[in-house]
């Protein structure tokens, strides 16, 4: 069993003649460790998808089964879906969204703080991950005095910083150049083979994703899954 499971996910956003259907019949299986790629053009349901995957919106139909979990059954409040998201999952962005007024220690603090670990454990977790990530000397600065790649790293280290199961990254390379973008991918591979964390990632850039597990693309709600898609992907032919 997987540590995600999706079966029939479908969205759908108005009704009648106004009716969009942003994602149609969606299934798909992610175990621990697994890194799984979601390629497509703008508009084709990607951002859907991960909103739905990371409890943020609730599908119109379908089953989603996060951690042996069967989502939004047997009466699922607001606060126990951010309660999953604070202690489960892990978000990477686009951008660091690092807090500015926040040194680089604080900002992995952060997060552990929201879940109640005490001080003494919070310090030697933040520690222990900005090491992992190469920044530890980059610890008392504030984001402004870190290069983009530094920043990036750091924002990795703020999503595992409460041992999330899952790892979703948006686009997490799109604000690097392709040296800086691959070693942020290579991390992530690396997170996800020694921690066991499935990590899902959002990309345009097939150069990125070299060894995943599953690489899946979606193009008009639809997806589809092979192990060609990687080699014979083109975005300037969508």
């Amino acid at each position: 069993m997987g540590i995600l499971e999706i079966e029939g996910l479908s969205k759908t956003f108005g009704t009648g003649e106004l009716a969009v259907h942003a994602l149609q019949d969606i299934s798909l299986c992610i175990s621990a460790g697994d890194l799984a790629a979601l390629l497509g053009p703008s508009g084709s349901g990607k951002t859907t998808l991960l909103l739905c995957i990371s409890l943020i919106l609730e599908p119109t139909a379908g089953t989603i089964i996060f951690d042996d979990e069967t989502i939004y059954s047997n009466g699922w409040t607001d606060i126990d879906l951010r309660r999953l998201r604070r202690e489960k999952i892990g978000f990477v962005f686009q951008t660091p969204n690092l807090i500015p007024f926040l040194t680089v220690r604080e900002n992995i603090l952060f997060p552990l703080e929201l879940v109640g670990v005490n001080r003494h454990k919070a310090e030697a977790r933040a520690m222990e991950l900005l090491e992992y990530m190469e920044v530890a000397h980059r610890s008392n600065y504030l984001p402004a005095f870190l290069s983009g790649g530094e920043q990036q790293r750091v924002s990795v280290a703020r999503a595992l910083a409460n041992k999330p199961k899952l790892i979703l990254a948006d686009e997490p390379t799109a604000a690097l150049d392709t040296v800086r973008g691959k070693k942020v991918m290579e991390l992530l591979k690396k997170i996800a083979r020694e921690h066991q964390m499935a990590v899902i990632t959002v990309t345009h850039d097939v150069r990125m994703i070299e060894g995943f597990d599953h690489v899946y693309h979606l193009k008009d709600g639809q997806l589809n899954s092979s192990s060609d898609i990687l080699f014979n992907y083109d975005p300037s032919r969508q």
